[in-house]
């Protein structure tokens, strides 16, 4: 069993609660607005991160942070980017999947700062679109906030987004 911890928009502050609440995950995922390579740094020291560029982020980060991070944990396949419209892929594809290439199960973004939880046929070919929301400036009424997923032999067991305050926002399964 693996928990991978979902992150976005510190904006070069890494909250302590926030990194509290990563601090059991085997694996994050930055989806972008990092703000500094301190973040990076400092999320390292709890798991391997894969991160993404946001439009607050320059190539301070060097080669292996990039547009898209396409990390495989456990057999779930996941597609990151920081903007909602880089991570979906239709029929007629997308610039971050080349024709051939595996779709993911999971597509992770940020930018909005709007914790956002979807899954269904409105998000196929994938199975699952999550937005952690933002672990420094949230908007929209919602609190600070990070996500979470249990994976399980190659089966996403639980996603949730979590504030960080502790109190789960929204769940899947359902509990």
């Amino acid at each position: 069993m693996k928990i991978v911890g979902l992150i976005s928009d510190t904006h070069g502050n890494l909250h302590t609660r926030a990194y509290a609440a990563l601090a059991d995950c085997d694996f994050i995922i930055h989806a972008g607005d990092i703000g500094s390579p301190k973040v990076l740094h400092e999320l390292q020291t709890l798991a391997p991160v894969a991160a993404v560029l946001g439009n607050n982020d320059f190539d301070e980060y060097g080669q292996s942070v990039g547009r898209y991070a396409k990390p495989e944990i456990e057999g779930v396949k996941f597609l990151v980017a920081h903007y909602p419209r880089d991570i979906r892929i239709t029929a007629f594809g997308d610039s971050a999947v080349a024709p051939g290439e595996s779709i993911p199960n999971v597509c992770v973004h940020g930018h909005t700062h709007i914790p956002r939880l979807d899954y269904g046929k409105e998000v196929r070919p994938a199975t699952f679109i999550i937005n952690p929301g933002s672990a420094s400036w949230p908007r929209g009424g919602f609190p600070r906030s990070i996500g979470k997923m249990l994976i399980d032999d190659g089966f996403i067991a639980r996603i949730s987004i979590e504030s960080l305050d502790g109190d789960a926002l929204m769940m899947v399964p359902e509990s």
